[in-house]
């Protein structure tokens, strides 16, 4: 029967991507990449990953494209040789827990996955539609009285830095934002309000203005590119929006996890879990906030997939 058939996918894939792994994969359908580039939107790729990220590695398989990235199955390989896998890694950062498959078990799945009659170890990922479509806000109005016990007005940075790891996380302590790795006791008293437009929110405290549905996963270059759409089109009135800085968008994580499992005030989509800012890490690097970790973290450009954003724009300023 073979891997394949068992899992019916749409196209009727016939061949794994043996050269592909996490870190090409960036390249290839993201941003520059030495491989080919892949031209067409609705070309799919299949490779296998080591997902590392839980308590018990888990071999997958991919399906990659421009914008496009899904785990279709769980294939249950034997536990000693995913650990085996993992631990000839070394040691890698947080956030570079997605692992190439080695020889052993390329060679396990040609033995006993591709062409095998007998796939019960074959787990297939049910695609489901899990774009968050954003409802009522649960925020006070924006013409509403606000609290008598408000927060200070504070003007955080909005123009390009950079970062070493220390700095960081000086900056995080300096500030008191909540990150969950480096200063889990730390509490930014911002204080959103909708603006009636089921568009954006207003913290009013820094005086930011912030997209609440974000823009898609993409490069970084490309999410440059999505803001001046935004810009060209007179998104929600204004045409001056930008990338958050990492104080901009630290200043949004919150102590709590919402019903979306982020540490996040629900009224932003769950479809951007970690969003790139406009801050540079030395001596490489992005740095970018993850909202389901509520943290802090820079990407090397090894990470499979790219990245959303939340546009924001200084409250006070129309077109």
């Amino acid at each position: 029967m073979g891997l394949f058939n068992a899992l019916n996918l749409s196209g009727n894939p016939t061949a794994v991507d043996w050269e592909m792994t996490p870190e090409y994969s960036f390249g290839t359908f993201e941003s520059w990449g030495g491989r080919e580039r892949v031209r067409s939107n609705n070309e799919r790729i299949y490779y296998f990953i080591v997902d590392a990220w839980g308590e018990t590695p888990k071999l997958c398989l991919m399906e990659r494209g421009i914008k496009h990235a899904r785990i279709v199955a769980e294939i249950k390989a034997p536990s000693e040789m995913m650990q085996r896998c993992v631990q000839k890694q070394g040691k890698v950062a947080l956030f570079e827990r997605t692992h190439a498959i080695n020889g052993e078990l390329k060679q396990w799945l040609l033995d006993n996955i591709m062409e095998n009659e007998d796939t019960s170890r074959v787990i297939p990922i049910k695609e489901e539609d899990q774009r968050d479509l954003l409802g009522v806000s649960g925020l006070p109005g924006v013409d509403e009285s606000l609290p008598e016990d408000l927060p200070a007005r504070i003007v955080l940075p909005e123009t390009t830095m950079e970062f070493v790891e220390e700095e960081a996380g000086k900056m995080i302590r300096e500030y008191n934002f909540t990150d969950h790795k480096r200063n889990p006791n730390g509490l930014f008293g911002n204080y959103l309000v909708d603006n009636g437009d089921g568009l954006t929110v207003t913290d009013v405290v820094t005086g930011l203005m912030w997209q609440r549905d974000g823009l898609d996963i993409m490069s970084h270059r490309m999410l440059r590119k999505g803001i001046e759409k935004l810009n060209e089109e007179g998104f929600a009135g204004h045409d001056d929006w930008r990338m958050p800085t990492l104080h901009e968008a630290l200043s949004l994580v919150e102590q709590e996890l919402n019903s979306k499992g982020h540490y996040l005030h629900p009224a932003f989509s769950a479809d951007q879990p970690f969003i790139m800012v406009d801050t540079i890490r030395r001596p490489g690097g992005q740095w970018f906030v993850d909202y389901k970790q509520g943290s802090a973290y820079w990407s090397s450009g090894t990470i499979p997939g790219g990245f959303g954003s939340f546009a924001v724009r200084p409250k006070g300023r129309k077109r």
